[in-house]
């Protein structure tokens, strides 16, 4: 059957800077093998099917597919399905776009040429044990006394976070992908006035998980929505900022945090770069 494809590159200004998602429109009725059948084929962070929402407020179910397996929620997923479901034509009538997922319901507002989700709370949190935290810096090659903090950041993705002691030791990092394993880790840590890349660049950002078959992600919405979450929480971020992500990979993600007091909002620019037909 030929169904609807777009391939949407999220979390950049411009084509080919950000992180592309595969987006499978009209997906009703293919199974769950066929699913991660395709995932696998695209070979991409992660590749989406929009589905009929089964809940009545929402505009649309998502199913959201690694090259390894099924996640309940992931970032730039949500805001790259959530663009090519609105260029379908798609008759919005509420004041967000509602994803429904495996997390439950996700709002998604327009926000000028952007699109932000409202980042879902954590299902853990807390900090990371020690032999853990032992195990996983000595695969990403990090001197211990270079983390400042590490803490679970879990909302959809097993994700913890080590938060470096500057964004340039983030940028020098270069993991042991096998000694990783199945390990879902990210690394953030502050620029300087001397390493930013651009005015408002607050934080640098990477994120691996090589068990999901994507050692690493170029950019990252699900991670940057739970490290605004725990930095948010702590004090250790503003109300607003702008995290940098993808440049070890020669990309240019730019992710923008905002916290209104209710929800806090993780956004970024998407542009269509393929539009097709897949026969699924």
């Amino acid at each position: 059957m030929s169904r609807r494809l777009a391939q949407v590159d999220v979390f950049a200004s411009a084509p080919i800077t950000g992180n592309p998602v595969a987006v499978v429109l009209d997906a009703d009725g293919i199974d769950d093998e066929q699913m991660a059948a395709f995932a696998r084929w695209t070979n991409l962070s992660e590749t989406t099917f929009v589905l009929p929402p089964t809940d009545p407020t929402a505009d649309y179910r998502l199913r959201i597919f690694t090259p390894g397996g099924e996640l309940p929620f992931a970032g730039h997923p949500t805001l790259g399905s959530g663009h090519a479901f609105l260029a379908t034509g798609a008759d919005i009538t509420g004041e967000y776009l509602v994803q429904e997922c495996g997390v439950g319901l996700v709002r998604i507002r327009r926000d000028g040429q952007r699109l932000a989700f409202a980042a879902p709370p954590l299902s853990r949190s807390g900090p990371v044990d020690a032999a853990t935290v032992t195990e996983v810096t000595a695969a990403l090659g990090v001197d211990p006394a270079h983390v400042l903090a590490a803490e679970w950041v879990v909302n959809g993705p097993e994700w913890m976070v080590l938060q470096l002691d500057s964004a340039q030791r983030v940028l020098d990092v270069r993991p042991d992908f096998a000694a990783l394993g199945d390990h879902e880790v990210g690394i953030v840590g502050e620029h300087s006035d001397a390493t930013r890349p651009e005015p408002g660049v607050l934080f640098e950002v990477r994120a691996f998980a090589p068990g999901d078959g994507v050692p690493e992600d170029p950019v990252t919405g699900s991670l940057n929505a739970g490290i605004a979450t725990w930095l948010r929480r702590d004090g250790r971020a503003p109300q607003s900022y702008v995290a940098a992500q993808g440049t070890a990979l020669g990309r240019a993600g730019r992710v923008f945090v905002t916290d209104d007091g209710d929800d806090i909002w993780i956004g970024g620019e998407s542009t269509t770069v393929i539009t097709g037909t897949v026969e699924l």
